[in-house]
């Protein structure tokens, strides 16, 4: 359950913020440079990374989903992505997106701080470009002094219809 942020002064939460938004941009900077092992290095050992399918708010656990991915499965996805035998990228899309709309929006019953942004993705192949866009669902946890991600929704703006290849980190 989301509660309130209550971190005492405003200044901790703009320093917070601040923090916060830094960790996303470094995020989507390591997945555009397909910087596998770097954006693997900031995933929690329980971390959980989500695109839904046909909706939002479906029920990951019984409907299709375009990514479920538990930590084992984040795991391995790098592994195959790092073999450069992963055909549907080769070469690499070039990838740029922009995170906007940062937003803290609480603080969970086990520490997490769940954060939501806006995101543009372009990503540029041999067959053209394709234009992605949708809103991140975040849960960050401090370890050793460093945030992590502990769990990341993809919910696309178009994730209900039909889309094309999705073989890169969104």
């Amino acid at each position: 359950m989301t509660g309130t942020l209550d971190s005492g002064r405003d200044a901790d939460r703009e320093v917070d913020a601040r923090r916060i938004e830094q960790f996303l941009y470094r995020e989507a900077r390591l997945a555009d440079e397909h910087d596998y092992t770097g954006w693997e290095s900031l995933w929690t050992d329980d971390g959980l990374y989500w695109v839904p399918a046909n909706g939002d708010d479906t029920d990951r656990m019984t409907q299709m989903s375009i990514i479920h991915d538990n930590r084992n499965r984040i795991s391995t996805r790098i592994k195959q992505f790092s073999t450069g035998r992963r055909l549907s990228q080769v070469p690499a899309s070039r990838l740029r997106r922009v995170v906007s709309n940062v937003e803290v929006l609480g603080i969970e019953e086990n520490g997490d701080t769940t954060v939501e942004a806006n995101f543009v993705l372009v990503e540029s192949r041999e067959r053209g470009k394709e234009l992605w866009a949708g809103r991140y669902t975040y849960r960050l946890r401090t370890v050793d002094d460093e945030l992590r991600m502990s769990y990341k929704k993809v919910a696309l703006v178009d994730n209900d219809r039909v889309i094309p290849t999705l073989s890169f980190l969104i």
